[in-house]
């Protein structure tokens, strides 16, 4: 688990006032997920296989999406290969076993796009308004569908009632976006490297006769819109994290898989037979802790073996307060020091924390300490509580050890000389 699936981990367990005082303040963007979860939980409350099995399952619902459309649009070939294309891709696969909304919002989107086609306004209505409301950047996909539907009455009017009752959840999270995503940079030349690779991809496979051009009007915006339009926007605003597009790869394999279909030679499946390889080794890779940048249940196992009695915790910064509190057995021992109010009460994701004095005098008085630490090539916080613990934790301390962790430190400090 890393430190994204504990907030969704900590946040469903909370009752569902909390959740709702929580929204007013950040995150409202995920509430609906949120409480799709909360409610999972109540009924089953199974750890990982609780958590990751609604994404899971999401993911299995979007392939037979993606073979819903190919299957309307090029046949029954073309939907078994476009398919199996969608679920062996990996970042599919990423997701698919993570405790996060959006193989859940990919479903939605697909299934939306296959009730545009059959003309099933108030299903697509309601579909794709799920998958908005689960995350809002699922509202770009109007924009692929335009490309195919825009001349339809029907689809104007749902369009319309879809970006009306999306409204209310923009308005409160565009309040929210800079304690949102102000960690989020433009993108970087590794972005745009990544889409112009998609972008050539797709339009390679659009290319020529084979594909049927109703398929191509509807999987080539599906896979170039979304993501270009967020790109483009994070000039400004920076907003764009590509698994908040991950529905656009729905288009990818359209295209993908109904050229593959469409095959009269025998190299395109030799190549879709080599891709298998790297495929493979990286779809295990994803399953490994590696793959994410932390995991919280390796931290916790790390404080819970190198903690005494009477311990004091200290998180550096105070947003990796995270990593215990999906911990709760563990992290109830703990005297947290900097801590003012719990998340709970404080209707936030990690709580608040002292004031820099309080926090330092706290400090002092512990005989030990156990920090959690983001790893030692990271930046270092420069807010005044970060530097009153890095300081003080410097003159009045011993360090007795510092164990790396995935994606963190676990540091022992105590008085000097009272070091094991």
């Amino acid at each position: 688990m890393w430190r994204d699936e504990s907030v969704t981990w900590q946040v469903a367990h909370r009752p569902l006032g909390g959740i709702r005082e929580l929204l007013g303040q950040v995150d409202a963007v995920h509430g609906l997920y949120y409480l799709l979860m909360h409610a999972v939980f109540r009924t089953w409350d199974g750890g990982l296989w609780a958590l990751r099995l609604p994404s899971v399952a999401a993911t299995a619902l979007a392939a037979a999406g993606v073979a819903a459309i190919a299957h309307r649009l090029a046949g029954e070939r073309a939907a078994l290969c476009s398919g199996a294309v969608y679920a062996v891709l990996p970042p599919v696969q990423m997701y698919a076993q993570e405790g996060r909304s959006y193989a859940l919002v990919a479903a939605a989107v697909v299934w939306a796009t296959y009730l545009m086609l059959r003309e099933r306004w108030a299903a697509y209505t309601a579909v794709l308004l799920a998958g908005c409301w689960l995350h809002e950047f699922a509202a770009l996909a109007l924009l692929a569908h335009a490309v195919t539907a825009r001349r339809s009455r029907g689809w104007r009017r749902s369009a319309a009632v879809v970006v009306v009752l999306l409204l209310p959840l923009a308005a409160v999270s565009v309040r929210q976006a800079d304690r949102q995503l102000g960690w989020l940079g433009r993108p970087g030349w590794q972005d745009w490297a990544a889409y112009g690779v998609l972008a050539a991809a797709a339009l390679l496979l659009a290319r020529g006769a084979a594909l049927p051009r109703d398929l191509v009007r509807v999987a080539l915006p599906l896979a170039l819109l979304p993501p270009g339009l967020l790109m483009l926007i994070s000039l400004v605003h920076p907003w764009y994290v590509d698994r908040y597009v991950l529905y656009a790869l729905a288009g990818l394999a359209l295209l993908a898989g109904t050229r593959l279909a469409a095959a009269r030679h025998h190299w395109p499946w030799l190549l879709a037979a080599a891709l298998l390889v790297p495929f493979g080794w990286w779809s295990l890779w994803l399953r490994t802790p590696e793959s994410r940048k932390d995991d919280v249940l390796a931290v916790a196992a790390a404080v819970r073996e190198r903690a005494r009695p009477g311990d004091a915790v200290l998180f550096m910064p105070s947003r990796r307060r995270e990593w215990l509190l999906s911990s709760p057995e563990l992290y109830g021992t703990l005297r947290d020091l900097a801590l003012a109010r719990t998340p709970a009460a404080s209707r936030s994701l990690q709580g608040t924390e002292l004031p820099t004095e309080e926090i330092r005098a706290r400090l002092v008085d512990a005989p030990r300490v156990v920090a959690l630490l983001d790893p030692a090539d990271q930046p270092l916080d420069a807010y005044p509580r970060e530097a009153v613990k890095r300081q003080t934790l410097a003159s009045h301390f011993d360090l007795c050890s510092v164990d790396e962790v995935r994606g963190a430190r676990v540091a022992v400090y105590a008085q000097p000389g009272r070091c094991p």
